[in-house]
């Protein structure tokens, strides 16, 4: 009886932190760019919506999938025209977005509420992924795994390719690199519509994965905790894998501890433990010393070729 509850508070800790894993490695790649796109939220919302709806109405979650990542791309590629071609604050566009997302999804979600959709199969032969000890590796969404694999590829990218090498140019120094024949604004657009994809999958996870029923604003807020969790991780792919599962692992004490019913903490303060969690990660890192976090030189400075 303790391993199967251990396994499924070791599921737990996965499903929660998937998408928040997703969602910060697509984020971290548009910082990396030199871009703050604020708006993960309220992507993650569109993707949760259009995923759902997709799926609900072809029945088929492969396509939720693919719906979600379209239309958080679409919204995405709306911030990095405000932001890249008509240079508005990132900022500012960032929240309207969060804000966007936010209203659209409970306009959209609004005929879905209450309704279920059918969820994915399982990857591996059922004899593995229904065993009560061995589903802990192989009982999971084909989401989490490929939060896995992106880990591994945004690293590799990141790291050891010419692109990602391009790609992290353009956010150190934006007119050195434009000045070597570089397209800045297009590196930016495509960084800025990789993290609207990976932010709708994200959201999707929540719609269709953890709870396959639509509800207003599910994330709950996670798209505030990707965000943090690029800076915890100081904008390195494989910290951030590790940092998701520490918010995974705050998170899912707190669901443990209501479900057993602990009288002695409050639960509206387990509530508010992860936010608080991602609180005191920024001000501790906050008071690095300057330049010891290092952050693209060119995050969120909007670029202005001279020629």
């Amino acid at each position: 009886m303790n391993t199967v509850i251990l396994v499924s508070i070791v599921m737990s800790i996965v499903g929660v932190s998937t998408p928040i894993l997703i969602a910060a490695l697509g984020e971290l790649v548009v910082e990396k760019a030199g871009v703050l796109n604020l708006g993960l939220e309220g992507m993650m919302l569109i993707g949760a919506v259009a995923g759902f709806a997709a799926t609900y109405l072809t029945g088929s979650p492969w396509l939720g999938i693919v719906a979600a990542a379209a239309f958080a791309t679409l919204a995405s590629l709306l911030f990095g025209y405000l932001t890249l071609s008509l240079t508005s604050n990132q900022v500012a566009t960032g929240l309207a977005l969060t804000i966007f997302g936010i209203s659209l999804s409970s306009l959209v979600g609004e005929s879905f509420v209450g309704l279920t959709v059918p969820i994915f199969g399982p990857v591996f032969p059922e004899a593995l992924s229904a065993d009560p000890v061995l589903r802990v590796v192989f009982g999971y969404s084909p989401i989490v795994y490929f939060s896995f694999l992106m880990t591994f590829a945004v690293w590799y990218f990141l790291k050891n390719t010419r692109g990602g090498l391009i790609l992290r140019a353009v956010g150190e120094n934006d007119h050195s690199a434009h000045s070597i024949g570089y397209s800045v604004i297009a590196v930016r657009y495509a960084a800025v519509a990789f993290g609207g994809a990976m932010a709708g999958v994200a959201g999707s996870f929540y719609s269709m994965v953890l709870t396959p029923m639509w509800a207003e604003q599910l994330t709950a807020g996670r798209g505030w905790i990707a965000l943090a969790l690029v800076v915890f991780a100081v904008w390195r792919p494989i910290r951030l894998f590790f940092g998701a599962y520490l918010f995974g692992i705050v998170m899912t004490l707190e669901l443990q501890s209501k479900a057993a019913g602990f009288s002695f903490v409050p639960p509206e303060f387990m509530a508010a433990l992860p936010y608080l969690a991602t609180i005191v990660v920024l001000a501790l890192i906050s008071m690095r010393k300057s330049g010891s976090t290092a952050a693209p030189a060119c995050l969120g400075r909007p670029f202005k070729s001279a020629t």
